[in-house]
């Protein structure tokens, strides 16, 4: 494998699901493959659980794990090619990237969207500018449109609790009080399809996502609906796609409660966290015997841990 940024990047996400399981099993079975390598970690926005885990997943290899906060550690980075950079910036991505890739083997580059420009956004400028000019792999921590770690990690998390083939997953929208970027929705979307489950997506109308994430899945706008004979339900918040970046409701009778799980299949709750608390979750269902969210969190690791050790390998 030679990057990392969606679910087209592995061959077959069953597989790859299953070698993080291996992982999983015995996380230090592989220490010799990333003895006397680095991986790079640079954060242009916060993080808590990619961090940790992209850390212990490099340990667990027995990699070096370098970690810049970008935005506040370093210089402010100049995106547009052929600029005269006589203005706030003072380094252009090319070096940085450049410079990166001389002290790395392997770089993980996490960049929230604008929100502002659709167009901007979607076509993933950061990420491919850090591709593009950095001679190592590159690997996305979350990007402006996927956040494919985090949807490695959630099938893995399936895989584990899932009591048949192909399991009802349901993705439903829930109020926040700010606006969200599609990237979690629109990954997790991508990889449970590719996953070959029954795909429901419920939202209300006007939060329709990207078609190129959402090809196969049933949209409903009725949420009661979409619940029905769930087997997983996965809740998160995104901004508009078609009026973008734009919140169009808080309507709180989207917050998920047990009282809305009763006709589920007795449903597993995931949410890739953080997570505002009695306003996208209520408390009963994120405290409750089928809340899988600690499980996500802890699979974070094997899902980097697995695709660092494909990056690796493949150099």
């Amino acid at each position: 494998m030679e990057k990392f940024t969606q679910v087209s990047d592995i061959s077959s996400v069953p597989a790859m699901v299953r070698k993080a399981l291996e992982l999983k099993a015995n996380p230090h079975a592989h220490t010799v493959l990333g003895a006397n390598k680095t991986v790079g970690l640079i954060f242009m926005n916060p993080s808590l659980r990619t961090r940790l885990s992209s850390q212990k997943a490099a340990m667990n290899l027995g990699m070096n794990a370098m970690v810049m906060n970008i935005d506040k550690e370093g210089w402010a980075l100049e995106l547009r090619d052929g600029a005269v950079m006589n203005g706030t910036t003072v380094e252009h991505i090319k070096d940085a990237a450049g410079a990166m890739g001389l002290y790395c083997d392997v770089i993980g580059i996490r960049c929230f969207p604008g929100l502002i420009s659709r167009e901007d956004d979607y076509r993933e400028h950061v990420l491919s500018q850090f591709i593009k000019y950095c001679p190592v792999p590159v690997m996305s921590l979350e990007s402006a449109t996927r956040h494919p770690l985090q949807s490695f990690a959630d099938m893995i998390t399936i895989e584990e609790h899932k009591l048949h083939t192909t399991p009802r997953v349901v993705l439903t929208w829930a109020p926040h009080v700010k606006a969200l970027p599609q990237a979690v929705s629109n990954s997790f979307a991508e990889w449970a399809l590719a996953s070959k489950y029954d795909v429901v997506i419920t939202h209300p109308e006007g939060y329709e996502l990207s078609e190129e994430f959402t090809h196969g899945a049933t949209i409903d706008h009725n949420q009661e609906r979409a619940l029905d004979g769930a087997d997983f339900v996965y809740v998160k918040n995104w901004s508009s796609y078609k009026d973008y970046g734009k919140i169009l409701t808080q309507d709180d009778s989207w917050l998920l409660t047990n009282d809305k799980l009763k006709n589920t299949a007795n449903a597993k709750i995931m949410h890739c966290l953080p997570v505002r608390r009695n306003v996208e979750l209520s408390d009963e269902v994120l405290d409750s015997p089928n809340s899988l969210i600690m499980q996500q969190a802890e699979n974070r690791i094997y899902a980097a841990q697995a695709v660092l050790k494909e990056l690796l390998e493949g150099v």
